[in-house]
């Protein structure tokens, strides 16, 4: 049990004492980045989904 005590605290020691977290304003802008990235990424994706579709009626009305 005593291993397990040992465990927990220096847990919390660590995630109160050596971690660096983020600011308030920090946290927004990285939200902000990774919202406008999946945006992008997104918009891509069904960008090429609809090249593709495209695509593939050309080649099946050939037939």
């Amino acid at each position: 049990m005593s291993k397990k005590e040992s465990y927990i605290k220096s847990s919390y020691n660590e995630l109160l004492n050596k971690v660096s977290w983020p600011t308030w304003s920090e946290l927004q802008s990285s939200s902000i980045v990774v919202a406008i990235a999946s945006l992008i990424i997104a918009l891509v994706i069904y960008l090429m989904d609809q090249t593709f579709s495209s695509l593939m009626k050309v080649f099946y009305s050939l037939f």
